[in-house]
């Protein structure tokens, strides 16, 4: 094998690693968009000083 095919390699292999580990981190900062006529609910907090 040549060394530009190890770099190659070496390159292909880093990038799949590389999105193998961030898909679950874009996959938990997607969120569903709701549609326009639900409802959703407000939480506020009810304690809001520092202790």
């Amino acid at each position: 094998m040549t060394l530009t095919k190890k770099i190659v390699a070496t390159a292909a292999l880093i990038l799949g690693a590389t999105a193998a580990a961030a898909s679950p981190a874009l996959a938990d900062s997607h969120a569903p968009v709701a549609p326009g006529d639900s409802q959703t609910t407000v939480v506020t907090p009810q304690d809001s000083h520092m202790p």
